[in-house]
């Protein structure tokens, strides 16, 4: 009896054995892509591609596993992204461990500082001083608004650099566009109140509409910046013309500012 007991069991192990290797259901374990996809709809809503005036072009899978490359293009310029499945984070680069050490120090393009016109703009710092910095400002950008901390922080360590703010409000900042007269409105009436009306801004404040007259200077300013080859801001203008985008920190734009002065 044990011995039949015994032989039923093997034959149902078996049978079941069989019966699973049978079943084959869909499962990750093969490529990224069985499990995790990313339409051109869909990305272009997560990264706000109507805000910011962007068209996404392609879309594949990038050379680290779990991140989606994405390829946009923007104001004239391709430019490529890296997402990860989780769609919750951006990365603007990856490097190839391979390739540390062999990277080249990018080379910065020049401009004539003193084709610059320079009437128009808001002055920070001393018209005297001997180091001199053009800045190209959108009063909506954040990262002016943080360089706007650093300049202060500059100002406060050196009376020999003065910053020039020409104010060029970006496409896609739709309201920066009146916000500039009203800043310019504030220069017209004397003293520090452009900078002031620019603080303003930088801080959240309404600052209301023009109510002067502003000719064509924020136009001027923006087909300069366009001439220049300017799409960004913030960018500075070191005072040998090396054109220097984005923010950075107090300390280094101050050793950056006084090598390029010495050139």
């Amino acid at each position: 009896m044990r011995r039949y007991i015994f032989i039923l069991a093997i034959l149902f192990i078996f049978s079941t054995a069989l019966s699973a290797s049978a079943f084959t259901g869909e499962g990750c374990g093969g490529e990224c892509t069985d499990c995790h996809s990313l339409n051109k709809k869909e990305a272009g809503k997560l990264l706000k591609a109507d805000q910011y005036k962007a068209e996404i072009l392609k879309i594949e899978q990038s050379p680290v596993k779990g991140l989606w490359a994405i390829e946009l293009l923007q104001q004239g310029k391709t430019v490529k992204l890296y997402m990860d499945y989780g769609k919750k984070h951006l990365v603007s680069n990856i490097i190839r461990l391979a390739d540390l050490g062999k990277e080249k120090p990018p080379v910065r393009r020049k401009i004539n500082f003193n084709k610059i016109p320079l009437d128009d703009a808001l002055l920070m710092g001393s018209a005297d001083a001997r180091h001199k910095v053009i800045v190209f400002d959108d009063p909506d950008c954040p990262y002016c608004a943080k360089l706007h901390v650093e300049i202060k922080k500059i100002l406060a360590k050196r009376d020999d650099i003065a910053f020039y703010i020409k104010l060029f409000p970006l496409p896609m900042h739709p309201e920066a566009y009146d916000k500039s007269k009203v800043i310019l409105c504030g220069k017209a009436k004397g003293g520090g109140k452009g900078i002031s009306l620019l603080e303003d801004v930088f801080a959240g404040k309404d600052i209301g509409k023009p109510k002067c007259k502003t000719g064509r200077t924020i136009d001027n300013n923006i087909a300069l910046a366009k001439e220049l080859g300017i799409s960004a801001t913030p960018t500075l203008i070191l005072p040998d013309g090396t054109v220097y985008p984005g923010y950075a920190g107090a300390d280094l734009l101050i050793g950056i500012i006084l090598k390029a002065g010495k050139k």
